[in-house]
């Protein structure tokens, strides 16, 4: 839906007199980031897809086959990069939280990132870093607030509202917020609406790697003895619970009873902040000394520390790193946990199919993909599964 409603603006918008150039612009810039968002979703998921970039003028103009992943992805680098000429620097009042260039720049870092174009990642990252006007928070915890959503680190976010039903519209009991605050609260604890359901539980393989002292913790995790608001049912997380053995939650999507609709939190869900550009230049500059120095500033805020002071303590560098890019794919687990990119950061790491943990839950070699689901199957018998699904 998302891509056919982009192409329907890049063809139609142009032919529209009746608009003022810049929101004429803007529509377009908007278009080409959201195409290359979405497109870039579906093949780090799927592998090829079919790339449509026209609106279909019949049914079978729909049907086409999958598009080998490597034209699918410089379709999106291109999107991007037009995105970044069309749409402004930055936006406030009631525009805040509209992608802007330095989202579309952002993004294709991460892009390049993904392909394996290190150089190219780490000039966009640069860019953003210089020029987007974005900086990292003090206290970490401020990029998962909702009087602090589209902040300063944030280059771009799933809007969310709640309080609306739109019962009109279908939205009978859940409004037009986000999920996560239900679906990832300890379950059963009546923290929340419907009193949490406690699914995506942090492992001990995971709990078990926070450094001592690492701030990110707290703010990401329930653990066992954590206080629960006042007026809770119960007074603290248990030792154990159904659905975690080992009494963990994820807490980062945490906002409790904030009206009575079911799953309708007003909170944003973060796509792209600045922590993660600094990890991407963390991860492809060719330079140690400026390579770790992105590293360390977002090392130094995980421990409460000044981002522009040295640590003699918390700082990696290359005589107490083994290796940069092991250093950084593991502050990405805790940096940007429960944000959508460690599945993704192992398959394009190659890491997915040798990690002994995942080995030892089964996975196999063809899971480095998703199976097409059967839906789109039936209606597009062009379509052809990915193998042993």
């Amino acid at each position: 839906v998302g891509i056919g409603r982009a192409n329907l603006v890049l063809d139609r918008v142009p032919g529209i007199t009746d608009i003022t150039p810049a929101i004429k612009q803007r529509c377009l810039g908007e278009a080409h980031f959201l195409r290359a968002k979405y497109y870039f979703d579906l093949v780090r998921a799927y592998g090829d897809v079919p790339l449509v970039v026209k609106a279909p003028t019949s049914p079978a103009d729909a049907l086409i086959p999958r598009t080998p992943a490597a034209q699918v992805y410089a379709k999106i680098e291109e999107d991007l990069v037009a995105a970044f000429a069309e749409l402004p620097d930055s936006y406030s009042g009631a525009d805040l939280g509209r992608a802007t260039k330095w989202a579309a720049r952002g993004l294709l870092a991460k892009v390049y990132l993904t392909e394996g174009k290190t150089g190219d990642a780490a000039v966009a990252a640069r860019d953003v870093i210089a020029n987007s006007g974005k900086r990292l928070w003090a206290n970490y915890g401020d990029n998962f607030k909702v009087e602090t959503e589209n902040g300063q680190e944030s280059l771009f976010e799933v809007q969310y509202i709640n309080g609306n039903n739109f019962e009109n519209y279908g939205y009978t009991n859940n409004g037009l917020g986000f999920c996560g605050n239900e679906f990832f609260a300890p379950r059963g604890q009546g923290l929340v609406p419907q009193g949490g359901y406690g699914f995506n539980i942090p492992e001990p393989n995971f709990v078990d790697g926070y450094e001592t002292g690492d701030v990110r913790r707290d703010v990401t995790i329930w653990k066992p003895g954590d206080a629960y608001p006042a007026g809770s049912s119960a007074s603290a997380q248990p030792a154990r619970l159904d659905g975690s053995p080992f009494g963990y939650n994820c807490k980062k999507w945490f906002v409790g009873r904030v009206n009575t609709n079911v799953w309708d939190s007003p909170l944003n869900f973060p796509v792209l902040r600045l922590a993660e550009v600094y990890l991407i230049l963390a991860e492809t500059s060719p330079d140690d000394t400026e390579g770790y120095e992105a590293l360390n500033k977002v090392r130094r805020r995980s421990f409460g520390l000044d981002i522009n002071t040295p640590s003699s303590t918390r700082d990696r560098n290359a005589s107490n790193t083994g290796n940069r890019r092991d250093a950084v794919i593991r502050e990405r687990r805790y940096e940007l946990a429960f944000e959508n990119d460690r599945w993704f950061d192992l398959k394009r790491t190659g890491q997915l199919l040798t990690n002994a943990h995942l080995l030892g839950k089964g996975i196999k070699p063809f899971n480095v993909v998703l199976p097409i689901p059967q839906s789109e199957i039936n209606i597009n018998p062009n379509l052809i599964q990915n193998p042993n699904y």
